[in-house]
């Protein structure tokens, strides 16, 4: 990946998801929207804190193997300070769930923390 790429892969990954998401609550599918909201209040502060939460939503999406979902907690975590070596400790958790298969999804999910970090 170029430098050039590299650097825009955020960007185009967050207009892409607000451009869809969009799109799709725009339908007014009772449904669809239902499920987006109830999505967005899974992750608000409760008896456990957003940053728990977020570092959740990163293991749960590794061993489901979503990259997208992989992405969107990984930027989710970097604006709620969690560190490198958080995030290291919830991928262990996840490849230790997952087996071997999320491997590869951890090594995207690295290249994107650090992209993360390099913004930082």
């Amino acid at each position: 990946m170029s430098e050039e790429t590299k650097g825009s892969s955020l960007e185009e990954f967050r207009q892409f998801r607000e451009r869809m998401n969009a799109e799709i609550l725009g339908e007014n599918n009772l449904v669809v929207n239902r499920f987006f909201a109830l999505d967005g209040r899974a992750y608000e502060a409760g008896a456990l804190d957003v940053r728990t939460k977020e570092l959740l939503g990163l293991v749960a999406s590794l061993v489901l193997r979503c990259d997208d979902c992989v992405t969107y907690h990984l930027v989710r975590c970097a604006e709620e300070g969690v560190t490198r070596p958080e995030i290291f400790e919830a991928l262990s958790v996840g490849l230790i769930v997952g087996g071997s298969i999320v491997i590869p999804h951890m090594r995207r999910a690295v290249d994107r923390w650090s992209e993360l970090e390099q913004r930082a």
